[in-house]
């Protein structure tokens, strides 16, 4: 094996520095460029991929051709795109992230909440029974009173519900209440008949503010500030007067609805429920106190904790049934009696779990039920408001009965828009119309 390397050794071609030794590196150049028998090597491959060999040995670059500048905007573009998909990547990635951190924040609240719920389920369904209750004993308890003289009764089976719509769409009538109410303002007790001046004069001054209260409340925005401002002016004076109170509250859902600011629009619902609370004690049997008080109890639901949303709905049905059992000819009560089944019937299962959890038995209403409600208005007065034919298409379409909800849309179309209500449904509207089109 030495002896071989050694030859091996012996044999190998020895190079020179100087003009020889550039010579040898030429001719290793050729043997590599240049195969047997003329083929060429894979040195003139590689010189053609990156240019022509000069006699010195050098590389002169020529210019790229078609295909290869194409291949590497291939490359290059490839390249890009990989780099631009892994930058969308990583937005998608954050962007999940936020909204997986919202709905992990929105999970913890809602265990709050329903921590908060069971703790208060022990006090509260026994605190709202308790309340009903108790409402329920005073108006056991208060002596009906008067009948007017049947010279001045009105003939039975006819009704004189005209009045005003108001800017959130309530409507006021004179009724047999407001009978009732002139009648108290001419009740003169035994100790006070000494006086027949004064109890002339504060009649007058009480009937004299109702009339002005109801001119407000019939009027434009302005006015119906003024009249709340009006009607508190005079609440130390008159504030033991059904009449006045129950007044008192609709001013206050008149100025619900004109607030723009949420924290305004509380208060004066809060404001409203507290005078209908004095009202229904005062005299549980006027229908306008328990109709006024129950749409003050919706209005300050929106702003409430779930359990107390829930609580307020209950108050809201059972005193809008009991304005419904002392005037069963107001449309108003009808119509928001239609509104209350109609959302009742679109609640989700958790809400009505909840409610369960709370008060034994979820609020149960149908579709169906708020149809025959909003039927019932129409048939009471017929053309009330826009946004009761707007509902009584919504209804028709759940039920699937298109034709119908289309004649219902076209009489909503007939009516003028004159109120912010009027203004709502005109876009409920507008967006049911297509739905029924198609």
């Amino acid at each position: 094996m030495h002896i071989f390397m050694k030859q091996r050794e012996s044999t190998r071609p020895t190079v020179r520095l100087g003009r020889k030794s550039h010579q040898a590196r030429n001719y290793y150049y050729s043997a590599w460029e240049d195969g047997p028998d003329g083929q060429q090597g894979a040195g003139s491959q590689r010189a053609g991929w990156g240019g022509r060999r000069q006699p010195g040995g050098g590389v002169v670059p020529e210019p790229e051709g078609p295909a290869v500048a194409e291949l590497r905007r291939r490359v290059a573009g490839r390249a890009g795109a990989r780099r631009g998909a892994a930058l969308a990547l990583q937005a998608r990635q954050a962007e999940v992230a936020d909204r997986l951190g919202a709905l992990i924040q929105c999970v913890s609240e809602l265990k709050d909440e329903v921590r908060a719920l069971k703790d208060a389920l022990p006090r509260l369904q026994e605190q709202v029974r308790t309340e009903l209750r108790g409402r329920g004993a005073e108006g056991a308890h208060r002596t009906p009173r008067r009948k007017r003289a049947e010279g001045t009764a009105r003939a039975e089976g006819h009704s004189s519900e005209e009045g005003a719509e108001s800017e959130g769409g309530y409507v006021t009538a004179h009724t047999d209440t407001e009978e009732e109410e002139e009648e108290e303002l001419g009740e003169v007790g035994g100790e006070n008949a000494a006086r027949p001046n004064s109890i002339t004069e504060e009649k007058d001054d009480l009937a004299v503010l109702l009339e002005r209260a109801d001119s407000l409340f019939k009027g434009s925005e302005s006015e119906k500030k003024e009249g709340l401002v009006v009607l508190l002016e005079k609440k130390e004076e008159f504030g033991l007067k059904t009449p006045f109170l129950w007044r008192l509250m609709r001013a206050y859902v008149d100025a619900h609805d004109l607030a723009t600011d949420v924290g305004d629009k509380k208060s004066h619902a809060a404001a409203g429920k507290m005078v209908g609370e004095e009202a229904i004690t005062l005299n549980p049997m006027c229908a306008e106190s328990h109709q006024w008080y129950a749409i003050l109890c919706g209005l300050l639901s929106e702003y409430e904790s779930v359990q107390n949303k829930i609580k307020n709905g209950y108050l809201f049905k059972d005193h809008l049934d009991k304005a419904i059992e002392l005037k069963p000819q107001d449309p108003l009560s009808y119509y928001l009696l239609g509104r209350w089944c109609y959302a009742v019937a679109q609640l989700s299962w958790i809400e009505r779990k909840v409610a369960a959890t709370l008060f034994g038995e979820p609020p149960s209403a149908s579709v169906h039920d708020a149809l025959k409600n909003f039927l019932k208005v129409e048939e009471i007065h017929p053309k009330y408001s826009k946004c009761n034919y707007v509902f009584l298409a919504k209804c028709y379409k759940d039920l699937g009965q298109k034709r119908q909800a289309l004649e219902m849309c076209n009489a909503a179309m007939s009516m003028c828009t004159v109120s912010k209500e009027d203004e709502e449904a005109q876009n409920e509207l507008n967006s049911l119309l297509p739905s029924l089109s198609a």
